[in-house]
């Protein structure tokens, strides 16, 4: 939680103390005192769904880090997998021309083995299910890293914007206890349904905020060119 939502909770710790300590026997001070309660609890489950929230946004990033790590190690690996089969299918076609012109029999036998070796190695490297480490494995594997990695990112994404609009409702309802006004409460339940939605979104259709936006792009790109 940051800092200037701590300030703010201090402020408002303070004013009901004021507000109790203060005017114990007057009934409009025993009223806003009510009502200053309402909001302290009020602030406290805004806090502990941005407690949530954090916490899962640094689970999905952390998440998000690791697949990032994995799918670039994979593709490495890949990268590997392309230049040994590069290296050992122009040594088999090489081998291959010097086979053609080559008179001794036995000489020619091996080299033709040779070539088979490779050519079979070069198949193995292209494509390796019993291992599946071949180059067609690694690529299928290193795409579902990065699937994985994007989908966690967006759900990082939207915990972050479930924070923060937890934290601007902290600070709303904050405001309301220092000055009374009842409309910052509103405002404090609206912005924190906000952060409740956003926290959802991240849970279970994290992909919906850019698919709605990219639908959105599409639909104002192909309305401007009609």
């Amino acid at each position: 939680m940051s800092h200037g939502v701590h300030a703010v909770q201090h402020e408002v710790e303070h004013q009901i103390e004021h507000d109790h300590a203060g005017h114990g026997g007057d009934a409009h001070a025993k009223s806003a005192s009510d009502f200053n309660k309402k909001i302290a609890l009020l602030i406290a489950v805004i806090a502990l769904c941005l407690a949530f929230s954090e916490t899962l946004g640094k689970s999905a990033q952390t998440t998000g880090i690791e697949l990032n790590i994995k799918a670039s190690d994979t593709w490495n690996f890949f990268q590997a997998k392309t230049i040994r089969q590069t290296s050992l299918r122009t040594a088999s076609e090489a081998m291959a021309l010097q086979v053609e012109g080559l008179a001794d029999a036995p000489a020619k036998a091996a080299m033709t083995k040779q070539i088979d070796a490779w050519k079979a190695t070069v198949a193995r490297y292209e494509s390796d299910p019993k291992e599946k480490d071949g180059r067609r494995e690694l690529m299928a594997q290193a795409k579902q890293y990065e699937a994985d990695r994007d989908t966690a990112m967006a759900r990082y994404h939207n915990y972050e914007f479930g924070s923060a609009a937890f934290q601007i409702g902290i600070v709303l309802a904050s405001a309301a206890v220092i000055t009374g006004m009842i409309l910052l409460v509103y405002l404090s339940m609206g912005v924190a349904l906000i952060g409740i939605a956003f926290t959802a979104l991240g849970l279970f259709a994290p992909n919906a905020p850019h698919d709605a936006l990219h639908w959105a792009q599409s639909l104002f790109t192909a309305g401007g060119v009609h």
